[in-house]
């Protein structure tokens, strides 16, 4: 069974991506690839992937115009009875991930 931190974590990886899916302009794709939770799961990290890269601080931007907005469609959407802190963050892990993928399929 699923402990309530994987739960929590599911559920606000699941709704930003529906957000994204929704508020996007589609000039680039922003993936939630996963989902952090700290201090007691009161600050939870949305790590994301976006593609272009060249397109990355113009999408950041965008997502912290949007930061409110977030917050209350997960107010709308969710039954969490406290809403953490939510930071979006560039998953670099994904990025070099994907970098080495490149670099084993060019050798």
């Amino acid at each position: 069974m699923a402990s309530k931190q994987e739960k929590i974590k599911s559920l606000l990886q699941k709704t930003a991506s529906e957000f994204f899916v929704r508020e996007s302009n589609r000039s680039s794709l922003i993936t939630v690839t996963r989902v952090e939770l700290r201090d007691r799961d009161r600050e939870a990290d949305v790590m994301l992937s976006i593609f272009p890269d060249q397109k990355e601080e113009q999408a950041m931007d965008f997502i912290q115009r949007k930061r409110r907005e977030f917050y209350q469609f997960l107010k709308d959407n969710t039954r969490l009875q406290y809403l953490p802190r939510i930071n979006f963050v560039l998953d670099q892990g994904e990025k070099n991930r994907q970098r080495i993928d490149e670099l084993s399929r060019e050798a």
